[in-house]
């Protein structure tokens, strides 16, 4: 019997203006584990959001592997998958992308390796639709990456040293598809230049350690704007966690999770950012998390 067992880690995809392009990972961690069985399909699920995540065939985990298993033409006749869930599912911090990412790691593995890493890339972009959150979950660091004539073009790079991220979890569900729903079908000529100006400058900041301008950098006019009327107090927890003196401030992805970038001050923000939830009658955990220097990777193989 041979075991696999792969660890991907948690992704905050936008970070304001990059929509659909820009992520990063978090030390904070979904496992999987994935044995070739004779026949059947077993799965095993703990962790976060362990009573929604489905135990058959609708499985993220087992479609990924399966994926894997078709594009290379060589399947097992079963498969048992354990699923430790630490990522917090339905809050914008790539839960989805995790398992999506864990399974066609851990499958690649069993078959002997044999999709690169751009394939794996381009297979797990093909099941989730946009490559932000899959990008950095598999390669780990600051990931920038576009979809180009069918491909996945990617730039990764490490983020600068002492940022933290405090990421404000409130007990609210957003589902990616109803957060999408309400983002307009056009936007005007002047959002967009917004967008893209910010956009650049918070990769550059990045790039070079200037957090002073993520306050300006992270500002975002396509589709945070839209997200805030789904998600009670959320327009006041950003305000106040750059008061409290965070860098910059953000969505986790689509939300409702609150991602604030920081180099100091990490406990305060925690608190004003978790009070602030509670005012508007929402319980709120808060994560404070460093960026994850590796993105997906295979632990052990028995």
């Amino acid at each position: 019997m041979s075991l696999v067992r792969v660890q991907v880690p948690a992704t905050s995809a936008n970070l304001g203006p990059g929509f659909d392009c820009l992520g990063i990972a978090w030390e904070l961690f979904t496992t999987v584990e994935l044995v070739p069985l004779a026949g059947g399909l077993f799965i095993e699920v703990s962790g976060e959001g362990a009573a929604e995540i489905p135990r058959d065939e609708r499985n993220l985990v087992y479609q990924a592997a399966r994926a894997v298993f078709r594009q290379v033409d060589q399947a097992p006749g079963g498969l048992r998958i354990r699923i430790t869930s630490g990522i917090p599912v339905a809050r914008g911090l790539g839960a989805s992308a995790a398992a999506v990412v864990g399974g066609i790691v851990a499958a690649n593995v069993l078959v002997g390796r044999r999709l690169s890493v751009r394939q794996q890339l381009a297979l797990a972009c093909q099941m989730e639709g946009h490559p932000d959150n899959v990008a950095a979950a598999l390669l780990g660091g600051l990931v920038v990456a576009a979809l180009a004539d069918g491909e996945v073009k990617y730039v990764r790079f490490t983020p600068p040293p002492g940022l933290k991220a405090v990421v404000a979890v409130p007990e609210l569900r957003l589902a990616t598809r109803t957060a999408r729903e309400v983002l307009p079908k056009q936007v005007n000529f002047q959002d967009a230049v917004f967008n893209v100006g910010r956009a650049a400058l918070l990769v550059a900041a990045l790039l070079q350690g200037e957090l002073g301008v993520l306050g300006t950098a992270m500002e975002d006019r396509l589709h945070q704007c839209f997200r805030f009327n789904l998600m009670p107090g959320v327009k006041k927890v950003v305000a106040a966690a750059r008061l409290a003196g965070a860098r910059g401030v953000a969505l986790s992805g689509a939300g409702p999770a609150v991602v604030a970038i920081a180099d100091a001050n990490f406990e305060l923000i925690a608190r004003v950012m978790r009070d602030t939830f509670r005012q508007s009658g929402i319980p709120t955990r808060v994560l404070i998390l460093n960026p994850c220097p590796v993105g997906a990777r295979a632990l052990e193989r028995k």
